[in-house]
């Protein structure tokens, strides 16, 4: 493959890194340098087109100042690779250390949320017009509240599933713990559903921020990372979302002065207002509060590589049921 990047030299070792729930990764050392080659595999995001429509976009943000790292072109001008129908793209590889948000300072949180907002203005020039019309066809992810009911469906299939192991562990009792519990919170807060909004402010978002995706060197990000999800949706939903991801603590708890920085920073940044950010968090909080897809992985796809994520994303859904007020002020105040 490398024969298409004559500028990238002789390929010397490549090593499989082991980050990445969807796609491949490994890490390419030539002559001149070290790389990365994504190895597209997610059938939703890996066509040729979504993938150049990422690359353009990336592009385009680097040179608006946003810590990127976009793909290396071939000797064709191309950024993908096309070998036995599945897609690959090499990028320069970029030096630095995941940081979660336990490992950020107030000051660093802010400029998270600056950032992030700078994602999102920055989309909203680099895009092509038309492309988010296009991209928001139908109901883009985020618009469609979940339904109690077909959320108390899901928790009797996963609780016969946790209680029908052969070999049940800790694991499978923690479950079954945390859905008992859920069942009873949606039951207690069904009427608590958000509306089916008209449109919330919706714009090209990264799709998937969260500490894994970002690089730091030092107190300072260097690139954001893995563009798959691309794509229109609510801005401030992202918002939040990547929020309760960084600033969760490890018993489910959200380390709320961090998240306050944040959001005022990114407020700023992107031009939302507290309403805006009040009505993500409603809509995000049910999400959580409706939301399975580790136990999903698990006993439906005998996947368990994010079991280690479960006991304080679980853990937060109850959490924020009961901090309701003082995790929507932390987000508008």
């Amino acid at each position: 493959m490398l024969l298409r990047y004559p500028d990238a030299g002789e390929p010397l070792t490549c090593t499989p890194l082991s980050q990445g729930l969807l796609n491949h990764g490994y890490r390419v050392s030539t002559t001149r340098g070290s790389y990365f080659l994504k190895h597209h595999l997610d059938d939703t995001t890996g066509d040729r087109a979504t993938i150049v429509r990422q690359h353009r976009a990336t592009r385009r943000l680097q040179s608006l100042g946003v810590p990127v790292a976009p793909p290396v072109e071939d000797v064709d001008g191309d950024t993908v690779t096309e070998i036995g129908g599945r897609c690959y793209a090499l990028h320069p590889w970029v030096d630095g250390l995941h940081r979660a948000g336990a490992q950020l300072t107030l000051a660093q949180s802010l400029r998270l949320g600056t950032l992030l907002g700078a994602v999102h203005t920055g989309l909203a020039r680099v895009m092509e017009p038309g492309t988010q019309a296009a991209a928001g066809a139908g109901s883009p992810p985020g618009y469609a509240s979940p339904e109690a009911a077909d959320t108390f469906a899901l928790i009797d299939e996963l609780l016969a599933s946790a209680r029908g192991r052969r070999t049940r562990d800790s694991f499978d009792e923690l479950a079954e713990h945390r859905l008992r519990e859920r069942r009873t919170l949606l039951e207690r807060h069904a009427d608590r559903r958000p509306p089916d909004p008209g449109l919330p402010a919706t714009g090209w978002v990264h799709g998937d921020f969260h500490p894994l995706n970002v690089l730091y060197r030092g107190a300072d990000p260097v690139a954001i990372l893995d563009w798959d999800r691309l794509g229109v949706q609510p801005r401030a939903e992202e918002a939040v979302r990547a929020a309760v991801i960084f600033f969760v603590l490890p018993a489910g708890e959200l380390d709320l002065a961090k998240v306050r920085a944040y959001a005022r920073a990114y407020r700023r940044a992107a031009g939302a207002g507290p309403a805006e950010l009040a009505a993500a968090v409603h809509r995000v909080w049910w999400e959580r509060l409706n939301d399975f897809w580790i136990l999903r992985w698990r006993y439906c796809l005998d996947d368990q590589r994010a079991d280690p994520q479960f006991p304080a994303v679980s853990a937060l859904a109850v959490w924020w049921t009961r901090e309701y007020e003082a995790v929507r002020e932390a987000f508008t105040g």
